[in-house]
């Protein structure tokens, strides 16, 4: 569509154009001497402002990608059993996807599943029927990566193919290992040597790469916020930057060596800025190296941690979110978890949601057609800008790290310091879910005690077999001679170096925000019939409606039932002996009185001291106010209201019901 000059749009000259200041004053009148600061910005948790209103912005650079068109559509091959990754496999293919990413057993990203290829037939089963030159593929950081790459490197050989017409990311990354693991297979200069010599030796056979990730998904599972996620990614890069220069690559070619992964999570607004920073940052980073800046190679996946075990179709809503902030952010490929795959091994029909909610978006949304569809949005520009610069400081945190020969990610990982940080937005995270600041729909929020289960493959969690010691050292190994070996069919143990001493250090977390609420859920499900909550309403359902859903939902987030009455209202007061025979055929110990402040200021006393001395232990839904001393002494024993601690609250409750 052309765009129509202003005065060809008569109507828009019928109004005035609102400076920010008749805004403002508009905003403090609906007020009426609230906060604005309180009520209307809020924080991330990086603590950037998140204003209510922004201007347009006129950028200065432009986060690009370095391919135009539509983002790469990913699907996970992670079935132990080669077989059966194909027929998953050829499935996500066929039904639009054209990209996948390898992920072994031992993996983090294969939760305990992984596909297991103990040599290049196996993986040559697995990826049957894929045409390894028209696809992308990609593999995923794991234990043995090296072999992974070498194995990969093998089949396309195997199969007569041209290295270079393929596109193969192959995904080394010791320092996400170190992350995830805790250990590197050697020191840190040995590392360096055996990255550059594997480089060299897939280059030499004409694979283009990129052979190395700087992956974030470590931690951001372990809590990070977008800065600390885009300073852990970043200092990773500039690692591998370093350490292959010192092996004689130019720092062009350490740069065209590295791809970027990031995670998209249920933050829009955040998610998307946090992708257009991240290209800009990268860029940066280029240019003080001296070089031409390129655009980083970027993929994406959606975020773990947001995933729920609990009424799990709303992980459905949670990934289309990611999946529209990663286009929007320019994503080249994505990988979209599928919606059970908290649960299990996810089945055909899950791996197909999680495909189509991409070809959706791509397909019928027509995301990809427009380049950067965030730029020149004031809140998107100030959030971009807002996070280069957060982001730049934590990685200057991290290089002050450096020290001994190790650059400043990995000595930071050794001592401690990104565990501690990581460490206190945990806890910051862990209060905003416990109190409900950040609810988690379906599990925290709304929960549903009569949920069906679905479906997952019946697959129980594997490990790879174990191989025999590897006795050969890494500085005797020729990556070619073992490509040649593994193609006329050498094992997978034949590539294996033999250990050394390497660095340690304290391996990250891998969370979902659910758990906790997870745990109590399951706790009150073990139980033959379930615990019971007796809502104690007061006056007419008017005056307790409000409140007794607020109990209801936060019992059943605890997994307790709390079944709700038309009340026990008789003349407009409560019908008191009502309530307590209702409180007594329950078989709850204990009993929440909801009602209304002028309820509890009239009845709550002689209710809470009724119940009391029935057996109950009682409790009030809503804040005490002046009539806390009085309650106290009636026989109330605690208080729920918004902004309470729920999992403490809940935890007490399961210590009353459960006996």
């Amino acid at each position: 569509m052309n765009s129509a000059a202003a005065s060809d749009l008569l109507y828009l000259d019928a109004f005035a154009t609102p400076s920010h200041e008749t805004w403002r004053a508009a905003v403090d009148k609906v007020l009426k001497g609230g906060d604005f600061e309180k009520r209307l910005v809020g924080r991330s948790a990086d603590g950037i402002r998140i204003e209510p209103l922004y201007p347009a912005a006129h950028p200065a650079m432009r986060p690009l990608r370095g391919e135009a068109g539509r983002w790469h559509v990913a699907a996970r091959v992670d079935h132990p059993e080669p077989a059966e990754a194909q027929k998953l496999a050829l499935a996500d293919l066929e039904g639009g996807a054209d990209s996948l990413v390898l992920t072994f057993a031992g993996a983090r990203a294969a939760r305990g599943y992984g596909l297991v290829a103990e040599d290049v037939a196996a993986l040559d089963t697995a990826l049957d029927g894929a045409m390894l030159d028209l696809i992308r593929l990609r593999i995923d950081p794991a234990p043995q990566g090296r072999v992974n790459a070498l194995m990969l490197a093998a089949l396309v050989e195997k199969r007569g193919l041209t290295p270079d017409a393929t596109m193969i990311d192959f995904g080394l990354d010791p320092i996400g290992l170190l992350a995830s693991a805790g250990a590197f297979a050697a020191s840190w200069p040995e590392i360096g040597r055996r990255l550059a010599e594997t480089i060299r030796a897939l280059q030499g056979r004409g694979f283009k790469g990129p052979f190395l990730t700087a992956d974030a998904r470590p931690y951001h599972e372990a809590g990070a916020s977008e800065a600390q996620e885009l300073g852990a990614v970043l200092g990773t890069a500039i690692a591998y930057l370093r350490a292959l220069e010192a092996q004689g690559l130019t720092l062009s070619e350490a740069r065209d060596a590295i791809s970027f992964v990031l995670v998209a999570d249920t933050d829009e607004f955040l998610t998307i800025a946090k992708f257009r920073a991240a290209r800009l940052l990268w860029e940066r980073v280029q240019s003080a190296c001296g070089l031409e800046p390129k655009p980083m190679i970027l993929h994406a996946e959606t975020a773990w941690r947001s995933l729920t075990k609990r009424d799990p179709w709303v992980n459905l809503l949670r990934g289309t979110i990611a999946t529209f902030s990663a286009g929007i952010g320019g994503a080249d490929s994505l990988t979209v978890q599928p919606f059970t795959a908290a649960i299990g091994l996810s089945d055909a029909f899950a791996r197909r949601i999680a495909r189509n909610t991409q070809l959706v978006l791509l397909e019928e949304a027509n995301l990809w057609r427009v380049a950067d569809p965030a730029a020149g949005a004031g809140s998107f520009e100030a959030l971009t800008q807002a996070l280069c610069e957060q982001a730049w400081t934590k990685l200057q945190d991290l290089e002050r790290e450096a020290r001994d020969g190790l650059p400043g990610i990995v000595a930071a990982l050794a001592n401690g310091h990104v565990q501690a940080g990581l460490a206190k937005q945990r806890e910051l995270r862990a209060k905003a879910i416990a109190s409900r600041r950040e609810p988690i729909t379906g599990t925290s929020e709304f929960p549903n005690l009569r949920e069906t289960a679905v479906a997952v493959l019946d697959f129980a969690p594997v490990k790879r077999p174990k191989a025999s010691p590897a006795t050969t050292k890494a500085s005797k190994q020729d990556q070619n001679a073992l490509i040649d070996r593994l193609i006329k069919g050498a094992p997978r143990a034949e590539a294996l170096t033999a250990a050394e001493d390497g660095l340690r250090a304290e391996p990250l977390p891998s969370l979902r925000l659910s758990e906790p609420f997870e745990a109590l859920r399951d706790k009150a499900d073990a139980f033959a019939q379930r615990p019971v909550v007796f809502l104690a309403t007061l006056g007419p359902i008017a005056d307790f409606a409000t409140r007794a859903g607020f109990a209801r939902n936060l019992f059943e987030a605890g997994g307790l039932a709390a079944p709700s009455t038309e009340g026990f209202a008789t003349n407009g007061a409560t019908d008191l002996p009502a309530l307590i025979a209702a409180y007594k055929a329950s078989g709850a110990r204990l009993a929440c009185l909801c009602g209304s402040d002028a309820n509890y200021a009239s009845e709550g006393s002689a209710a809470a001291e009724a119940l009391s001395q029935a057996g109950a232990t009682v409790w009030l839904a809503g804040r005490p106010g002046e009539s806390e001393a009085a309650l106290n002494k009636a026989g109330v024993a605690s208080f729920i209201y918004a902004g309470c601690d729920v999992l403490d609250a809940l935890g007490r409750a399961h210590a009353i019901t459960t006996v």
